[in-house]
């Protein structure tokens, strides 16, 4: 039961429950222990999002691509992070992106009723959750400002930003430069500008079909100022 606590508290939905509330819910709730085997497929982008799946122990990588997969931004979750967490409620219930495992990884999996009833158990419980929400939701609203007004170096950065969780690592945007200045419709000589630009203060590297970014927390900095 020590292991299983600890497992628990250190996920994001259940941090700061106490141990006895802890066992209340194993005892009243179903915990579904997965296994994956490395490069095994943990979920399909369009999967209906029927469980809150957690990880537990090793790494999975999520890409999310257009339908003509001309853009695809791959991101790192490591444990003990929660997949896609906004998708569970809401008007779109299904996986944006594919997620398969790095080596061998452990996912924790709750069904929806289950959870709800943790939720409705505790208010750390739901506290939690809208805590992860609000931190999406939040960033949206930077991000488009950042669309409207902000210069062609922020509004790439809101674009990888959107597509990826707070603890990505590892992201990887693939697409052509020819995509992305239409996208954004400028010159291609302002998008080399400004992928230069990010190169030159350590956020990124590029090559003519790819952008990694170096580290996403200094991508929000940026997009605050």
């Amino acid at each position: 039961m020590d292991s299983m606590y600890e497992t628990l508290l250190g996920l994001p939905l259940f941090a700061g429950v106490s141990h006895q509330k802890i066992s209340d819910i194993i005892g009243k709730n179903k915990f579904h222990f997965l296994k994956y085997a490395d490069g095994e497929t943990i979920v399909t982008a369009g999967e209906p999002c029927t469980h809150i799946k957690s990880i537990i122990t090793g790494e999975a990588r999520l890409t999310i691509s257009n339908p003509s997969n001309r853009f695809r931004v791959s991101q790192t979750l490591q444990a003990p992070d929660v997949i896609c967490p906004d998708f569970f409620f809401g008007k779109t219930t299904h996986y944006p992106a594919s997620v398969k495992a790095i080596g061998e990884t452990g996912i924790m999996q709750i069904d929806k009723s289950d959870y709800l009833r943790i939720i409705n158990s505790d208010p750390v419980f739901l506290f939690n959750y809208l805590n992860l929400l609000s931190m999406n939701a939040q960033m949206s609203v930077e991000g488009v400002l950042a669309l409207t007004s902000g210069n062609l170096e922020q509004r790439i950065i809101y674009w990888i930003v959107a597509l990826t969780q707070n603890n990505g690592k590892d992201i990887v945007l693939e697409c052509r430069h020819k995509d992305m200045y239409t996208v954004f419709g400028v010159p291609r000589q302002s998008l080399l500008a400004a992928l230069n630009n990010l190169r030159d203060r350590g956020l990124i590297d590029y090559t003519p079909h790819e952008i990694r970014v170096i580290d996403r927390r200094k991508f929000l900095d940026m997009l605050s100022l």
